[in-house]
């Protein structure tokens, strides 16, 4: 018998087998793996939370809808010298996107101009979706499942600027706005849509109130504004009166752990 027999019969280990990491078999692992891969990155950048922006991917920096380009960039950049300037041992309220372009690169763009750090998570789609060069290389993530991405916008986020958008945006702010309603979140989201026109005219939430589909105080959940100025004074305050009271122990996500170390 050839010696060397059982070395081309022997199985790879599973871990590094891709033939069966690809069956449906192991989409647990998968799936877990779109929340670990992450959550180490996360620890390592010393990342605690985050303002996410939401926004259409074809509004470019020109063309008939360029100002929200411009004015998504502008914005990013004024919460990230603000947050920058906190004095904290954590990063706090890094800006946050969907990873793509558009609204995503404009807003990744404008906390890169300020110098922070910038989280971009991305996902694979047939059209539209590349990652922007202006996302923090080790803060750069690829997602397979919706459901995860989702994840980690509302699992960092305290607060959430919404740009005009089409059915991606509307799917992922009505999302965490339906989790801030019915309380399934353990803190106080900040929420600016921005763009009164737009959003007004795509949801008509006094219509809602008035046919009792939702309550009249739901519409306290979120504010309007129409320029960078006005958009960032509501995030830093409401930012700072739910989540700047006092400085609470850094949560687990931001603790930086030696790889080989156990435990959450």
């Amino acid at each position: 018998m050839d010696g060397n027999s059982n070395e081309s019969t022997r199985r790879p280990l599973a871990y590094l087998n891709g033939e069966f990491l690809n069956r449906s078999d192991a989409r647990p692992l998968r799936i877990l793996s779109e929340y670990l891969e992450p959550l180490s990155h996360f620890r390592g950048e010393k990342i605690r939370d985050t303002d996410v922006f939401f926004g259409s991917a074809r509004i470019k920096e020109t063309g008939p809808l360029s100002r929200y380009y411009h004015e998504a960039r502008e914005l990013a950049k004024l919460v990230t010298r603000w947050s920058d300037a906190l004095s904290h041992t954590t990063q706090r309220f890094v800006v946050c996107s969907g990873g793509g372009p558009g609204i995503m690169e404009a807003a990744n763009r404008g906390a890169s101009d300020a110098g922070g750090k910038t989280i971009g998570l991305n996902i694979a789609l047939p059209f539209e979706q590349e990652p922007n060069p202006f996302i923090t290389p080790d803060l750069s993530f690829e997602f397979h499942y919706f459901f995860m991405r989702k994840f980690w916008f509302a699992y960092l986020a305290k607060a959430c600027v919404v740009f005009p958008g089409g059915f991606g945006t509307l799917d992922e702010f009505m999302e965490l706005l339906t989790l801030a309603q019915t309380q399934k979140l353990a803190k106080k989201i900040v929420f600016v849509l921005y763009g009164r026109e737009f959003w007004e005219q795509v949801v008509n939430f006094d219509t809602m109130v008035k046919f009792g589909t939702i309550s009249p105080e739901d519409l306290d959940l979120f504010d309007y504004a129409d320029d960078p100025q006005t958009a960032f004074e509501l995030l830093r305050d409401g930012l700072m009166k739910y989540h700047l009271k006092a400085e609470p122990e850094t949560p687990a996500i931001a603790r930086t752990r030696h790889p080989e170390t156990p435990g959450p």
